[in-house]
């Protein structure tokens, strides 16, 4: 992606904004229908940031392309923006409760449109962040449970540098038990060595650096 996102924009009169949001620096593909839309964002390998679509589509209606969006696994959280002609307040209530992010209405002043759509995006992006350093939390929770207090340990003095012989003289135990320890980290690590599951172990908190 080479704009400052990837947007999909869903209105058979789309001319304005596909090529008035370029030279704002968005990258933008049009369809004219929803389900041309669906089939672009379920088959394509092409990541969108974003879904603008008009409510009243030739062959399905607004309502029902954003209530399936939210059912495809692949694009259930992608942002939405609705732009209508309709400002009837019930049905920009009923846009947001099944799954809009905004709601935007016809005819509108650009300045406000791309203000929006940055504040959508800002949004979508802090969500992404959070669920990002949720999903690691996670990870590296399962992780060093998986690792026993005798692993913990010799993953400890291996990230300080200390070699097999010495871990083992300090631990009373055999080199080839040390290795056999090691070994069994770098699997649950998923690591090749030393220095990746020392690098693996800082990023996911598991030992001081």
């Amino acid at each position: 992606m080479s704009g400052l996102a990837n947007i999909l924009l869903v209105d058979d009169n789309s001319k304005y904004l596909k090529d008035a949001l370029p030279l704002y620096g968005y990258d933008v593909k049009v369809t004219h229908g929803g389900v041309q839309a669906l089939e672009v964002l379920t088959n394509s390998d092409k990541a969108f940031d974003m879904v603008i679509v008009d409510i009243l589509l030739p062959d399905i209606s607004g309502f029902d392309f954003i209530k399936k969006i939210r059912t495809i696994n692949k694009v259930k959280y992608i942002p939405i923006i609705v732009l209508s002609s309709e400002a009837d307040e019930k049905k920009i209530i009923s846009a947001l409760k099944i799954g809009a992010d905004d709601y935007i209405t016809k005819p509108f002043l650009l300045p406000n449109l791309l203000a929006r759509l940055e504040a959508v995006l800002r949004r979508s992006s802090w969500s992404a962040v959070q669920n990002k350093q949720t999903t690691v939390k996670s990870v590296s929770k399962e992780v060093a449970d998986s690792l026993t207090s005798r692993e913990l340990e010799v993953l400890q003095m291996a990230a300080k540098g200390v070699s097999n012989k010495h871990i083992a003289e300090k631990l009373f135990v055999k080199e080839v038990t040390v290795k056999t320890h090691l070994n069994s980290i770098f699997k649950k690590l998923k690591v090749d060595n030393r220095t990746q599951a020392t690098l693996k172990a800082l990023q996911m908190n598991l030992i001081e650096d």
